[in-house]
């Protein structure tokens, strides 16, 4: 079976090479950066499946480089790692394409487990075939665009699979707790804030369509209604 192709770009030399060590006998190919520079110049080098990236690092910080990177590619799953908690840290990473955040200290298991699940759900919305009509927009869940009057606009990973669990539940509730479990792995307040955060780009996206409302349901979750 081929292995997973991790980008990890962390500047801490003692933890990248304990996360190397371990990943390389858990069916996991790490290759290692030091900073946001050498980053972008190994993840052309190396087409990475998933990029593994602390945030301060020297030179390029991980922000900076994932939004390069994002300029081409919109696809590959990217793990914020950061000793930073702060709720406008969190929202920002996830605003500059991330699709899951870790905080230090965390355990190999917690990481394996984040890496395999983002994974797991690239293959899943690649595998199938759904395709959903609101008003004027065509939204479809395999290509993870959303199009409007035969102009086509890309989502993030995370951003499709939100939609799509709001076009499954259309004019029922969907329960905010359930789309933290299954997409963030837990319900914490700084997790349910970004959740919004990408809750206010898909209204903003899909707003020139008048009809289309996404409704917060206080303290419950959001429901997709079509005029």
């Amino acid at each position: 079976m081929d292995k997973i192709r991790v980008l990890l770009v962390e500047d801490e030399p003692t933890l990248a090479m304990i996360i190397k060590d371990t990943l390389d006998g858990n069916e996991f190919e790490v290759f290692i950066a030091a900073n946001g520079e050498e980053g972008l110049s190994r993840y052309k080098e190396t087409r990475p499946d998933i990029i593994v990236s602390d945030i301060m690092m020297p030179k390029i910080d991980g922000f900076t480089m994932v939004r390069h990177i994002r300029k081409t590619d919109h696809q590959i799953p990217v793990l914020f790692l950061s000793a930073r908690s702060a709720a406008n840290d969190v929202v920002e990473g996830f605003e500059l394409g991330g699709n899951d955040y870790l905080k230090k200290p965390f355990g190999m298991a917690e990481l394996i487990i984040r890496i395999k699940a983002l994974l797991n759900k690239i293959t899943v919305s690649k595998e199938e075939t759904s395709s959903f009509t609101l008003g004027q927009y065509i939204f479809d869940s395999i290509t993870q665009t959303l199009q409007y009057c035969g102009e086509k606009q890309l989502l993030s990973n995370r951003e499709s699979e939100i939609l799509k669990r709001l076009c499954e539940n259309k004019d029922h509730v969907l329960p905010m707790k359930d789309v933290l479990l299954e997409l963030w792995g837990d319900d914490s307040f700084f997790n349910a804030r970004s959740l919004h955060v990408f809750i206010t780009k898909l209204r903003h996206k899909l707003s020139k369509d008048e009809s289309i409302k996404i409704l917060n349901v206080r303290g419950i979750g959001y429901k997709l209604i079509i005029d």
